[in-house]
């Protein structure tokens, strides 16, 4: 065993020792990135100096660490897709990559990486390109600290920021996405993280899953996108820390819930949003320690939903707390804050003595027929609701919470 470990340490060693650097640039041995990719053996480093690439595409078929000194500009003169990364343990790391090609059959990037592995995509500037970095087929990869602009103006004619398609195991981390499409796009990847990522100003989604289960996102900012965040076809997924907030519009959410199961939303804030989350054909997802702040409807948790617990939440300042299409009730709530609740505490123990029905007849009324919100603070609707609170007849009965807290949590 001892002579075993040995002969790893000499062979990783003289690996490494064996490692060349090479310098691009125009005072350097090499004038162009290609020309130095193809001298490059496994493991070696390339160096590329300031100034002005206009190389086409560059495929890297070995594995090397490519780093850009004082952001060196790859330039796609909008015909190209720029980096394609097709070796494993390759790092990219200091450009800017500009000006992809624009297509919509083989989707150009400014980086793509093609079925491999430990691939480390890190402190670039993407800018004005067709998809920003595309991962597919791959594993262990990580997209850290990306600047990712583009300018698109309608969704057809622009590509997503970070793409992932059928990979395991990426990282996404501490990006900025903007102009583009979708923010950051998972289809069908599995055991990732999304953090600290800021995606705001995309056109349709700051945040699209699909068919991708046992994912974390956490601690991002998803602000003013078209459509705000959806989450569709998936399971185990745990959503923690993010904010949600200022995606207005007529089928805008926070976060959009689609046929989702088994998963965790907790301290989240949804903030300014038509909708803060909605909710369709959703089960055994608990809902806590989240704000729902100043958005039109704070829930909308369809007939189609069910055995969803929703627990320890705030639901401060927003037109409707809760609105639903149906009649059965097959979720829980217990134990939010409800700033609309008017019940009293004479035990002192900080829950109300009188249940809560947050189930508002005019949200009723509204989910059926939407032009009623003309009607909204009129002084008959305001006597509607009253009424209602206290002989529930249209609302269910049974959409209620039994331990309404008296005081906001602290989140």
């Amino acid at each position: 065993m001892k002579r075993l470990i040995a002969i790893l340490i000499f062979t990783s060693a003289a690996y490494y020792l064996s490692a060349k650097k090479y310098e691009v640039g125009k005072s350097k041995p090499f004038k162009s990135i290609k020309s130095a990719l193809e001298k490059i053996k496994d493991g070696d480093t390339v160096y590329v100096h300031e100034g002005v690439y206009k190389e086409g595409n560059i495929i890297i078929c070995k594995e090397v660490k490519l780093i850009g000194i004082n952001f060196p500009v790859l330039d796609g003169q909008k015909k190209y897709e720029i980096l394609s990364i097709k070796s494993a343990n390759t790092l990219i790391s200091g450009f800017k990559l500009q000006h992809s090609g624009f297509a919509t059959l083989d989707d150009p990037c400014a980086i793509k990486i093609y079925d491999t592995r430990n691939v480390s995509i890190q402190g670039n500037i993407l800018d004005d390109n067709f998809f920003g970095i595309y991962v597919q087929y791959s594993i262990n990869c990580i997209i850290r600290n990306n600047q990712i602009v583009a300018y698109g103006v309608e969704e057809q004619q622009i590509g997503n920021g970070v793409h992932c398609w059928k990979s395991d195991s990426l990282q996404i981390i501490g990006n900025r996405v903007s102009g583009h499409r979708d923010g950051i796009y998972f289809e069908f990847v599995t055991n990732s993280v999304i953090w600290r990522n800021i995606s705001d100003g995309n056109i349709r989604y700051g945040l699209h899953f699909m068919f991708s289960n046992n994912d974390s996102y956490i601690s991002n900012i998803f602000r003013n996108n078209g459509a705000g965040v959806s989450v569709m076809f998936t399971h185990k997924v745990k959503m923690f820390n993010n904010l949600f907030s200022e995606n207005w519009g007529d089928a805008a959410y926070g976060l959009f819930l689609k046929e989702i199961s088994d998963s965790y939303i907790f301290g989240n804030k949804f903030f300014k949003n038509t909708e803060g989350i909605h909710m369709e054909g959703t089960s055994r997802i608990k809902i806590e320690n989240n704000i729902f702040e100043a958005n039109g409807w704070g829930m909308k948790i369809q007939a189609s939903c069910m055995d969803n617990e929703i627990v320890s939440n705030n639901f401060v300042g927003n037109t409707f707390d809760i609105s639903t299409n149906g009649s059965l009730v097959l979720n829980t709530f217990n134990g939010n804050y409800w700033d609309k609740y008017e019940g009293y505490d004479l035990d002192k123990n900080k829950i109300g003595d009188v249940p809560y029905h947050p189930l508002s007849l005019f949200s009723v009324i509204v989910e059926n027929n939407p032009p009623a919100m003309l009607l909204f603070r009129s002084f008959m609707v305001t006597l509607l609701d009253k009424s209602e609170k206290i002989m529930p007849s249209l609302t269910p009965d049974n959409f209620i919470d039994k331990t309404p807290l008296m005081h906001s949590l602290k989140l």
